[in-house]
């Protein structure tokens, strides 16, 4: 038999590789839709930032920004930090865009050369120590001081006032992250909302915990924490057990005023972000409520109790200039 022909067989297999390979690759696929669609069987929980759609999920009309818990916890820190600090929305889009191409809004233990953190800073170039720059409300800190410093930022093109402050090797990188940037500030900050998947908290959370960690980012926002009375045990309004909740209340200073109202707006979207690691089981930011674990994990209307077509008024409504989180007892 010659060469060509032992070779012949081969080549009629290969058809039924690449059939056998798309179809793991269909099935791979299919796991993955159907984990996401079923985020209270076992899914991986995941956040979605949105502009112009009423609760915050995918499936209305505006414009989106899918990420995991992880990314939208940074990125929400990244926003109030810079609301803390009385940054403008361009800074903080700048701030955002820069950790997304830095480091895909992870808090990196690793980078080029001693790069650290979410914004890749290096200890041996004067950004802090590495404890400092693996502290996510220290490193969006000293970027926004570093950019305050740029004069006329603001009026810079974004990978221009964001290579000032990162001195990168490419330059040009930030410019493609300036859309998704833009409504994750938007949804932050302005008239959207951040909306995450998953199951509501099991294990009790530390509401001093919670309440250590907003008084980071309160700084010139406008708002105090409030002392407030143990919560009652509040039923989830579709048969599950009433479990017991401990409140952390954040309220507008008497003379806040729209600082307080950006602030609220934002911390209401860091509670959300953060409802996995803190045990957050719910958050009241009028006129919108918030449930862990219900109805796609959308905002909902003031009265609605976290399930469409509403099964019960919330409990414990925030009024304009609260934001109530409850922390799962």
């Amino acid at each position: 038999m010659s060469q060509t022909d032992q070779s012949r067989p081969r080549r009629r297999r290969r058809p039924l590789r690449w059939a056998a390979g798309f179809l793991v690759l269909i099935a791979v696929a299919g796991y993955f839709v159907l984990q996401r669609s079923s985020n209270g069987g076992g899914g991986a929980p995941y956040c979605t930032a949105s502009v112009n759609a009423m609760g915050g999920g995918k499936g209305e009309s505006g414009q989106y920004y899918e990420m995991s818990t992880e990314q939208a916890a940074n990125a929400t820190t990244i926003a109030a930090v810079g609301v803390s600090k009385g940054m403008p929305d361009r800074a903080v889009t700048i701030a955002l865009a820069t950790a997304m191409q830095e480091s895909a809004l992870r808090n990196l233990d690793h980078g080029d050369r001693d790069s650290l953190g979410l914004f890749q800073q290096r200890p041996s170039q004067g950004w802090g120590t590495p404890a400092q720059i693996m502290d996510p409300v220290y490193s969006a800190g000293i970027f926004y001081d570093r950019l305050a410093e740029v004069k006329g930022y603001s009026r810079l093109p974004l990978t221009v006032a964001a290579q000032k402050v990162q001195l990168s090797a490419f330059p040009q990188a930030y410019a493609k992250h300036e859309p998704d940037a833009t409504v994750l500030t938007s949804a932050f900050v302005g008239g959207g909302h951040l909306a995450c998947t998953g199951p509501a908290p099991s294990e009790p959370g530390d509401p001093a915990k919670v309440r250590t960690e907003l008084a980071r980012l309160l700084g010139k926002s406008g708002l105090q924490t409030v002392q407030t009375v143990p919560a009652e045990p509040v039923a989830a309004g579709d048969g599950r057990k009433a479990v017991p909740e401990s409140e952390v209340m954040l309220a507008a200073k008497r003379d806040g005023g729209e600082a307080a109202a950006r602030a609220g707006r934002v911390l209401a979207q860091w509670a959300v972000a953060h409802s996995g690691g803190l045990s957050i089981a719910r958050v009241s930011y009028a006129p919108h409520l918030w449930i862990a674990g219900k109805d796609g994990d959308r905002w909902q209307d003031k009265g609605a109790a976290g399930a469409k077509g509403g099964n019960g008024a919330d409990a414990a409504p925030a009024v304009p200039g609260e934001v109530r989180i409850f922390v799962r007892g």
